[in-house]
C-alpha cells in the first residue's frame, strides 16, 4: 500500500482527541516547529484544532524532505483511522437498519389494526412509534455519513499517489497544495470521529468466549493505539506479585497457545486493572500506589510515578477484593485512572492522567462507593460502574466527566462464568474485554448518538 522508500512511521499521532483538552498542545516537535492545538468546541458542537506551522524554508531540499515525510506520516496515520471508522459505520447501521425494520413492523401493525385494538393497546403501540422515530434521522445521518467516509478514503488514495509522484521527482512542486489537502482531510476525518465514534452506552452484546486459560483472576488486552494490521494480545495471569506478560502475535495465535514471547516485568503488579496504550504496559507496582509506564518494544520501564493518594494493597478495592485498588483505563480521549482515596471518603475518583509523564491532568469525585462496585469501565469520558461482579450484574451507573454529573442506569449483560475480575473497554474495536473466571470472553457494545436535525433547539 505504501511503496515509498521513506523511514518507518512514527507512532500514530493523537490529532483526533480534541474532546476535553481545550487550549492544551496536542504534539510539538522542537525539531520541525510543528505544533497542533485544541480550544474549546464551537456553539455547532464541532472540534476547533488550530495547526502552528513554521515558516517554510525557500532554499534547502532537505528541508522539503521532511516536510513531504511528515504529509506522508499523516496520510498514513488517517488511514489507519479510517479503517476504524469503517468497522465503526458498519455496526452502527446495522443496529440503526435494524431499528428502521422494527419502526416499519409496528408502523404496518398500527394500520392493519384498523379499531381491532383495544384502546390500550393501540396507546402503547402508538408510544412506541414516538419513542422510534427520532430514528429515522438518525439512520439518514448514517448513511450519509457512510458516503463520506468512501470518499474520504479516495481522497486519501489519491493523495498518497500524488505525495509517491513528488517523491520520485525528488522536488517540492506542489507542496502548499498537498499541504493544505492533507489540513482538510484531517479536519473532515476528526468530524466524522466525533461524530460516529462515541455515545451513550445503550446495550452490551452476549459474551463470545476467546478462549480458556489461566487461573480464576488476570487481565488480557490489545493496544488501542495500533493500528488495525496489529493484532497483539498481551495475557497477565493472577492478581499480585505477577513479572511475566505473555505477548501473542495475533489474536489466532492466542486461541491456539502459539507465537508468544515473553516480557519479565523489573516490578512486579498489582490487581488486573493493567492497560495496553500505544506500545507500553501501564501498571499498578506492588505494595505501592506507584503507576509504572513499562515501554514493550526497549524492554525497559520509562517512567513510574505514584498516585497522590490513591488507597493500595486492598485499601478499596472492587467488592472482588483482588488488590484491585487501581484501575487503568483508556478510551478515545486517552489514559484514565479509577482509584479511592481516604479524602474522598473510599469513593470512585476518576483522573486523567498524562501518558508520556503520568502526571494527574484533572480529577473527578464520581460519590460512587467503590467497594460497592464490581469492575468499571471508560467509555467517551463516562465512567460506567457495575453493581457487582457476579451472576445477575449490570451496568448500574454512569459518571459524565465533561458535565461532572452521573445517572443511574439498567445495561443488562450476561456474566457467563459468574466471576468477572477485569473488564476493559478497547476503543479500536468497540469491544469489552472481561476476565472471567478464568475464561477470556468479549462483548460487544452499542453506543447510540442522537444527531441533532436542522432546527432543532
Amino acid at each position: 500500500m505504501w511503496p515509498l522508500t521513506v523511514p518507518p512511521p512514527t507512532p500514530l499521532l493523537l490529532l483526533l482527541l480534541c474532546p476535553g483538552l481545550a487550549g492544551q498542545t496536542l504534539f510539538q516537535s522542537p525539531e520541525e516547529g510543528w505544533q497542533l492545538y485544541t480550544s474549546a468546541q464551537a456553539p455547532d458542537g464541532k472540534c476547533i484544532c488550530t495547526a502552528v506551522i513554521p515558516a517554510q524554508s525557500t532554499c534547502s531540499r532537505d528541508g522539503r524532505s521532511r516536510e513531504l515525510r511528515q504529509l506522508m506520516e499523516k496520510v498514513q496515520n488517517m488511514s489507519q483511522s479510517m479503517e476504524v471508522l469503517e468497522l465503526r459505520t458498519f455496526r452502527d447501521l446495522q443496529y440503526v437498519r435494524s431499528m428502521e425494520s422494527l419502526m416499519r413492523s409496528l408502523d404496518a401493525r398500527l394500520r392493519a389494526a384498523d379499531g381491532s385494538l383495544s384502546a390500550k393497546s393501540f396507546q402503547e403501540l402508538k408510544d412506541r412509534m414516538t419513542e422510534l422515530l427520532p430514528l429515522s434521522s438518525v439512520l439518514e445521518q448514517y448513511k450519509a455519513d457512510t458516503r463520506t467516509i468512501v470518499r474520504l478514503r479516495e481522497e486519501v488514495r489519491n493523495l498518497s499517489s500524488s505525495l509517491a509522484a513528488i517523491q520520485e521527482e525528488m522536488g517540492a512542486y506542489g507542496y502548499e497544495d498537498l499541504q493544505q489537502r492533507v489540513m482538510a482531510l484531517e479536519a473532515r476525518l476528526h468530524a466524522c470521529a466525533q461524530k460516529l465514534g462515541c455515545g451513550k452506552l445503550t446495550g452490551v452484546s452476549n459474551p463470545i468466549t476467546i478462549r480458556a486459560m489461566g487461573s480464576r483472576f488476570g487481565s488480557w488486552m490489545t493496544d488501542t493505539m495500533a493500528p488495525s494490521a496489529d493484532s497483539r494480545v498481551w495475557y497477565m495471569d493472577g492478581y499480585y506479585k505477577g513479572r511475566r506478560v505473555l505477548e501473542f502475535r495475533t489474536l489466532g495465535d492466542f486461541i491456539k497457545g502459539q507465537n508468544f514471547i515473553q516480557h519479565l516485568l523489573p516490578q512486579p503488579w498489582a490487581g488486573t486493572g493493567h492497560v495496553v496504550y500505544n506500545g507500553s504496559l501501564f501498571y499498578n507496582k506492588y505494595q505501592s500506589n506507584v503507576v509504572v509506564k513499562y515501554h514493550f518494544r526497549s524492554r525497559s520501564v520509562l517512567v513510574q510515578r505514584s498516585l497522590p493518594g490513591a488507597g493500595y494493597n486492598n485499601t478499596f478495592p472492587y467488592s472482588w477484593g483482588g488488590f484491585s485498588d487501581m484501575d487503568f483505563m483508556v478510551d478515545e480521549s486517552g489514559l484514565w485512572a479509577v482509584y479511592t482515596t481516604n479524602q474522598n471518603a473510599g469513593n470512585i475518583v476518576v483522573s486523567r492522567l498524562d501518558p508520556h509523564t503520568l502526571e494527574v491532568m484533572r480529577s473527578w469525585d464520581t460519590g460512587y462507593p467503590k467497594r460497592s462496585a464490581g469492575e468499571a469501565f471508560m467509555i467517551c469520558g463516562v465512567l460506567y460502574v457495575t453493581n457487582s461482579h457476579l451472576a445477575g450484574a449490570k451496568v448500574y451507573f454512569a459518571y459524565f466527566t465533561n458535565t461532572s454529573s452521573y445517572e443511574y442506569t439498567d445495561v443488562p449483560f450476561h456474566n457467563q462464568y459468574s466471576h468477572i475480575s477485569m473488564l476493559d473497554y478497547n476503543p479500536r474495536e468497540r469491544a469489552l474485554y472481561t476476565w472471567n473466571n478464568g475464561h477470556q470472553v468479549l462483548y460487544n457494545v452499542t453506543l447510540f448518538h442522537v444527531i441533532s436535525t436542522a432546527g432543532d433547539p
